[in-house]
């Protein structure tokens, strides 16, 4: 985000996946909701969460929906998705990002591969995930490739520290 004197402001979300179950328990109805990305207001704890503001939620590819706890095209498409979102990127497709991607980024295809692999692929059917984690990951992975044309929203990263 970009200030009135031209200046980019970090501001703070946090990632809310959730995979739920069938929505019932009969055997023969056993129809699965799909993924979803919630982008919220950033909230300390399980009580403060119960009542978090939603500011939007990230739209699934058509060419598949959004997975995570494995690796496979699901993750792909969701990793696509948060770090679109995370590194004010825009559209995952339009900037090589996204799974089906054309022309990828072969850089961007990498950092996505690499994102399912160490977080997205180790989280359960519900999740947080704040945006400083996957900034500070996204820095990380880019700096130890040694590749310094970084996304300009990784160049307003804040300081670490406890923003409560």
């Amino acid at each position: 985000m970009i200030n009135g004197r031209g200046d980019t402001v970090y501001e703070d979300c946090t990632y809310h996946g959730t995979q739920d179950g069938p929505e019932t328990d009969a055997p023969d109805e056993k129809e699965w909701q799909p993924a979803r990305i919630l982008v919220e207001e950033v909230e300390f704890g399980p009580t403060e969460r119960q009542n978090v503001r939603v500011l939007r939620e990230l739209v699934e590819p058509e060419n598949g929906g959004f997975g995570w706890g494995y690796n496979g095209a699901g993750t792909s498409n969701a990793a696509a998705a948060i770090l679109a979102d995370a590194l004010e990127l825009g559209d995952p497709e339009k900037c090589g990002i996204a799974l089906a991607a054309y022309p990828e980024d072969e850089v961007l295809v990498q950092l996505r591969e690499d994102f399912c692999d160490d977080v997205l692929s180790q989280l359960c059917d519900q999740w947080r995930l704040r945006r400083g984690v996957v900034m500070r990951w996204s820095r990380a992975w880019y700096l130890q490739r040694g590749i310094t044309q970084l996304p300009a929203a990784l160049h307003a990263l804040p300081a670490f520290q406890d923003e409560r």
